[in-house]
């Protein structure tokens, strides 16, 4: 499995032949309750839709105590390396930054209502740009816990193209208030999912990126669509 969409695609096949079904991707580990059909069934229904192929795992060895305290301290070790996790969303977020700066230094001075529209049309570029370059690993991680794309997974094709026309309205000053009233809804609309993925500690791909990137849900895809949101509605307010 390489994708959101690749684990969506495995559990909605199995979930028929098992009580529960639990998939992951990193590690790409597929976890059956009551299986109801062998092994050899499970593989061909998934031979259906892909090249996905199940394998029983070997029993866990048991380990002595130190080992044990030895793989914990390491897996926080990993967790602290957060920064080289979110380095393409963070590397995103500073090459706007620098530019958008640029421009108001051109001006002489920096204004925060110039300023604004300027960063918001170079997120809704950048972003629909990573997203529009694989559309379908896009709509399908994105269905997986955006409220709408779940429900109507046309959506998840739609959303790209959306965030390309409010970066062009944005770059040409198109009707601000409706701009803004637009993105504020959009991304208001957009955290709702997102929020409820994190609070509900599910390990999925963040779609912010696309399928380029793997990066996991966080409380910092909150703070992403939140940010538009809330500069959305400044915008609107000091109009």
């Amino acid at each position: 499995m390489t994708c959101g969409g690749c684990v969506n695609r495995v559990k909605t096949t199995l979930e028929p032949l098992a009580e529960s079904v639990i998939v992951t991707l990193q590690p790409p580990v597929a976890t059956l309750t009551n299986a109801t059909s062998n092994m050899d069934a499970l593989n061909k229904s998934l031979a259906a839709v892909g090249q996905y192929k199940l394998s029983a795992m070997p029993p866990l060895p048991s380990l002595p105590n130190a080992t044990i305290t030895k793989k914990l301290e390491s897996n926080k070790l990993s967790e602290s390396g957060w920064f080289k996790t979110y380095q393409p969303l963070l590397l995103v977020f500073f090459y706007i930054l620098l530019v958008t700066l640029a421009i108001e230094a051109t001006f002489g001075g920096f204004e925060m209502h110039r300023w604004m529209p300027h960063f918001m049309a170079g997120f809704f570029l950048i972003f629909s740009f990573f997203k529009l370059l694989d559309i379908n690993g896009f709509a399908s991680s994105y269905a997986m816990y955006d409220v709408l794309a779940k429900r109507l997974p046309i959506y998840g094709f739609i959303y790209p193209f959306i965030e390309l026309i409010l970066a062009i309205a944005y770059m040409l000053n198109w009707q601000p208030f409706y701009t803004n009233l637009a993105t504020f809804i959009i991304m208001s609309f957009s955290s709702i999912g997102v929020i409820a993925a994190v609070l509900n500690k599910q390990k999925i791909r963040c779609a912010c990126l696309g399928a380029v990137f793997n990066l996991p849900m966080s409380t910092i895809t909150i703070i992403e669509d939140l940010l538009m949101a809330a500069m959305a509605l400044y915008m609107i307010l000091v109009m």
